[in-house]
């Protein structure tokens, strides 16, 4: 892995977890405490914890639902929620389940809301937590850290890559059968691996950090929009306050965007939009940033794989960053490990492109419209007040969903018909032969799950032969609020088929994992070690 946050961490838990030996490489020396992003949505709180990373790591509860809370649960349709934990944004019950009250482009009043059975719908975290929650457990499975070495060098040799790194003791390299670049917006390995990208200019500037007094000049808590931009104060919890500006005004000038900030460069910034003098007293954590946003044209290259903010990077608005970097890192773990225990051709590397490439442009269409309501000018007002009234009375359409990415739809085979493939299965009750489970429960062990509800669906069974290695089978009475006879689950809990679209069972194996017949996708080491790298600056660091 190439990149020590929770992204390439997570992919490395996830990599390690399933038998693959792994390495990661970051250039920091520890975690960083500097505050980075604090909030995970709901789509992405749920594919964690269908992987096991609920309570140690995610900071919410996923106990087994209640038989009577989930017997009128399915895929599709109205939203609640029993799942529990965590630290909720506005949290409340709302017709059975959990909603959380949220923001779209500085307009409170969005509702965001869990399915039945699934955990809170907008969780509070501390990002620093997460990303020592994701080396535990990439320690605790056999995987190598190693911090203070950058990443200088990449190259592919013959089925592996090359990755040259240097740290305190000079030059080291390893070979691998796969790079993942989780190493964020200024990584080297996108540009190392010769990886296009499409971008968008910047057209705003912003600065952030943490500053004492926590009343910044007179500014509460909250967001404060003005005739020339946006101040955000945000409660720090330590008698200090996290400020952000945002300035439409126009990009940065050429030569800024890497000057480091001063705290009177940040007071100055406030004092402008507020429209009066603020004097800060001390400050720390400060940066600049903007809405400059880019996309790889491809999230593959051969056998180097881009995830988190090295394959996108947008307006940091809405908490949608560390949630689609996450989401990346779902959808590619088991993927990968898949590819590398030989349980799967590399062909199936080409869907984790496919379907979180289109993602990522949806995140940047949505911080960009998002920006586009947070200009400060009178003419916007309008839209402002329909918007606002809209989300307020939940008549905002889809764009709960959407900014929770639980409208995700995956592509299907061509010529399915099936209504639930590409779907994400909820959290429901399924009653086995070894007694009540439910989806969370099943799709922690990590490989694809095919359930076979009731008499009808056991005719499906013998399809599995050759993947049966992989593929483990759950025969339950039935799967409630799915009229199917059986369903092929992947482990970020995704359909990846079903009974009734027209596809067979063994043409959508091998179309998922190709022959078959090879793959024990269970612990165990093998001699792949799939490595990540860190940024430009060297610095001193041991292996871990």
């Amino acid at each position: 892995m190439v990149g020590g946050g929770p992204v390439g961490l997570c992919v490395a838990a996830e990599l390690g977890g399933l038998g693959v030996r792994v390495l990661v490489v970051e250039e920091r020396g520890s975690v960083s405490l500097r505050p980075k992003a604090s909030v995970l949505h709901a789509r992405s709180v749920q594919c964690l914890v269908r992987r096991g990373y609920g309570g140690d790591v995610v900071p919410v509860g996923c106990g087994v639902p209640s038989v009577g809370a989930l017997s009128g649960g399915g895929l599709v349709g109205g939203p609640g929620g029993v799942g529990g934990g965590g630290s909720v944004v506005g949290g409340a019950v709302v017709g059975g389940g959990l909603s959380s009250v949220f923001h779209f482009g500085g307009l409170g009043g969005l509702v965001i809301s869990a399915p039945v059975g699934e955990p809170v719908p907008v969780v509070r975290c501390v990002q620093a937590e997460l990303e020592a929650g994701f080396e535990r457990r990439v320690r605790g499975v056999g995987g190598w850290v190693v911090r203070g070495v950058s990443v200088v060098g990449l190259e592919e040799e013959g089925d592996c890559v090359r990755v040259v790194g240097r740290g305190s003791g000079g030059l080291v390299s390893w070979r691998a059968r796969f790079v993942v670049g989780a190493d964020g917006a200024r990584g080297v390995v996108r540009e190392l691996a010769g990886f296009g990208c499409r971008s968008w200019p910047a057209t705003a500037r912003a600065l952030m950090g943490w500053v004492r007094p926590g009343g910044v000049g007179g500014l509460g808590v909250g967001w404060h929009r003005t005739g020339r931009g946006w101040v955000v104060v945000k409660d720090a919890g330590d008698g200090g306050v996290h400020v952000r500006t945002l300035n439409c005004s126009g990009a940065e000038g050429e030569g800024v965007r890497g000057r480091p900030v001063t705290l009177a460069e940040l007071g100055r910034e406030v004092s402008w939009i507020a429209g009066r003098d603020v004097v800060l007293g001390e400050g720390r954590w400060l940066s600049r940033f903007s809405d400059f946003s880019r996309v790889a044209g491809s999230f593959r290259r051969g056998r180097v794989l881009l995830a988190g903010d090295a394959a996108h990077v947008h307006f940091p608005i809405g908490g949608q960053g560390l949630s689609t970097g996450l989401l990346d890192a779902v959808n590619l773990g088991w993927k990968l490990a898949l590819c590398v225990r030989g349980g799967a051709g590399e062909e199936l590397l080409d869907s984790y492109d496919l379907e979180r490439r289109p993602a990522a442009l949806r995140v940047v269409e949505s911080t960009r419209a998002q920006l586009a309501l947070m200009r400060p000018g009178a003419e916007l007002d309008p839209l402002r007040d329909l918007f606002g009234s809209l989300m307020r009375r939940g008549g905002a359409g889809g764009l709960g969903e959407m900014v929770s990415a639980q409208d995700t739809v995956l592509p299907v085979a061509e010529g399915s018909s099936s209504a639930w493939e590409g779907r994400f299965l909820r959290n429901v009750v399924l009653r086995t032969g070894c007694g009540v489970r439910d989806v969370i429960g099943l799709l922690r062990g990590g490989g694809p799950v095919l359930l076979l509800a009731g008499g009808r669906g056991g005719r499906f069974a013998g399809s599995v032969g050759a993947w049966s290695s992989v593929v483990r089978v759950v025969r339950v009475v039935s799967v409630p609020g799915v009229d199917c006879d059986a369903l092929l689950v992947r482990p970020d809990g995704y359909i990846a088929w079903a009974s009734d679209g027209g596809r067979g069972l063994d043409v959508a194996l091998r179309a998922l994992l190709g022959p078959g017949g090879t793959a024990v996708a269970c612990a165990g080491p093998v001699s792949a070690v799939a490595p990540a790298g860190a940024r430009r600056s060297a610095g001193g660091g041991a292996r871990g």
